[in-house]
């Protein structure tokens, strides 16, 4: 191990306790999409008492921010998320991601001069479903970004992220209320719609390919069973391999809720809660450097294809990044496994002596990462082609709404 690396750890081992204090405090009080006003102050103030320059509210959005330190050549981007999910808490360890970003840029700000790096954290809003990076993308966000790096808990350690592409829909269907009773045929049964549309899914589902996912609840079908429900509304996922495979099967699923819209005469309302989320695509060659590292830290990785594994088949906005930042997303575990992520239960596990050593592996791990990166290759090397990697995926820039 270098001298470069020994410092790095050396400085996230001092900061150790704050960190932990700070995944602890943000599992305390859990904050959900664009609501996450203590949450990204939290994590900003732990910064900020180390050296690192804050800009509030970036690019007008309330809970977003960027913490800046150096102003070496290698721009090193650390991604810090930190919401919560509705009902379950951080029960996908956000927590502990926001805590790990923070550690890796505190170590890496320890050597920034000597490795000839800048570093950035990036405070996004509104991963689980609301697409806080898709946002701060079309405001300008990332541009000329070296690398694009962050950790994200799971059952086991993973290395490689392959995230499916999703879009996040709101879906409602208007008819006319009536008593159930003595007028029924005066009515138009807006709850009547969603049970055609479901069932029409879930007969598709057959025809669907295995790389395909669809899944949502509805969450509002009506109020009283002596009226017929006049409005009913649903959260629905559409997930792919590829953007391709997105957009042809979202169209398959919209014609299902047109059929419920047909069958019922209820008027139908389809609304995106964000952008799409692409797939995600890995740079090798940096993610051979996290793997070598994360082996000297003594973590070990389950198979992608294990059941363990599967959490990386997960989507993130940060599959939009690596459109244009050469990226990484590990997993790493907490040891919960068979309890996994999404599952109330998988929160329990994000705090406590395993998550904390979690927490500073994945820091350290990141932060050797980008000491790999920015002193074995040279500038136009670690970007190489991603200026104009979209060229001929134009279609994809224009379904995300971003320029260029």
């Amino acid at each position: 191990m270098n001298e470069l690396k020994q410092v790095v750890a050396r400085a996230i081992d001092d900061v150790g306790d704050r960190l932990i204090g700070l995944s602890r405090d943000l599992h305390a009080d859990p904050e959900t999409a664009w609501n996450e006003h203590r949450s990204w102050r939290r994590v900003a103030d732990l910064l900020v008492n180390d050296g690192f320059v804050i800009q509030e509210r970036y690019l007008d959005l309330d809970t977003a921010f960027l913490a800046t330190f150096g102003d070496g050549p290698v721009r090193i981007g650390l991604f810090a998320e930190y919401d919560a999910l509705p009902g379950l808490g951080h029960a996908c360890g956000h927590n502990l991601i926001a805590a790990m970003s923070a550690g890796a840029a505190i170590g890496l700000a320890a050597v920034a001069t000597e490795a000839g790096v800048s570093v950035e954290v990036y405070g996004t809003p509104a991963e689980e479903g609301g697409g806080g990076k898709i946002e701060l993308l079309e405001r300008g966000a990332f541009q000329g970004l070296d690398l694009a790096l962050m950790a994200h808990p799971a059952p086991l350690d993973v290395a490689e992220a392959r995230p499916f592409a999703v879009t996040h829909s709101h879906v409602t269907y208007r008819g006319r209320a009536a008593h159930a009773a003595a007028y029924p045929d005066h009515g138009i049964n807006a709850a009547d719609a969603f049970t055609v549309a479901q069932v029409a899914i879930g007969l598709l589902r057959q025809q669907l390919p295995p790389s395909v996912r669809v899944h949502g609840v509805m969450t509002n079908g009506g109020e009283a069973p002596n009226a017929i429900p006049e409005v009913t509304e649903g959260r629905w996922y559409v997930r792919a391999e590829s953007m391709d495979e997105l957009v042809a099967t979202e169209e398959r699923i919209i014609r299902c809720f047109e059929a419920g819209a047909l069958a019922s005469g209820a008027e139908l309302q389809i609304t995106p809660e964000s952008k799409p989320y692409t797939d995600f695509r890995t740079d090798e060659t940096v993610l051979n450097f996290y793997r070598a590292n994360a082996e000297e830290l003594g973590r070990t990785f389950a198979a992608a294809d294990d059941e363990a594994g599967r959490m990386n088949r997960a989507s993130t906005d940060m599959g939009n990044v690596s459109r244009f930042v050469p990226a990484i997303h590990p997993y790493v575990g907490v040891g919960s496994y068979p309890v996994l992520n999404h599952q109330r239960e998988f929160a329990d596990y994000c705090i406590g002596p395993t998550a904390e050593q979690t927490l500073l592996d994945g820091a350290t791990a990141l932060a050797w990462t980008a000491i790999d990166v920015a002193t074995h290759t040279s500038h136009h090397d670690i970007r190489g082609d991603y200026s104009e990697r979209d060229d001929d995926d134009a279609d994809t820039r224009h379904r995300l709404g971003i320029g260029g």
